[in-house]
């Protein structure tokens, strides 16, 4: 799954560990998950999504083979 999470956040002009605090999740986590390691949970995209104030489909996309 591919996500828009770095470009969101330098929009937003916030760190990892800024993301992180708001979400409540490590900022290892928020890097693993940017790096496309580590799909997050449903309801952990949906709090990212909502952090940026945008759809989720607009953070979080399905690659193919997903």
């Amino acid at each position: 799954m591919k996500n828009n999470i770095r470009v969101e956040r330098a929009i937003k002009n916030i760190t990892q560990a800024d993301l992180a605090e708001k979400v409540g999740v490590s900022r290892q986590t928020i890097n693993t998950i940017e790096s496309n390691k580590y799909v997050p949970s449903t309801l952990l995209a949906l709090k990212i999504a909502r952090t940026f104030g945008k759809p989720l489909e607009d953070i979080f996309m399905l690659e193919d083979g997903d």
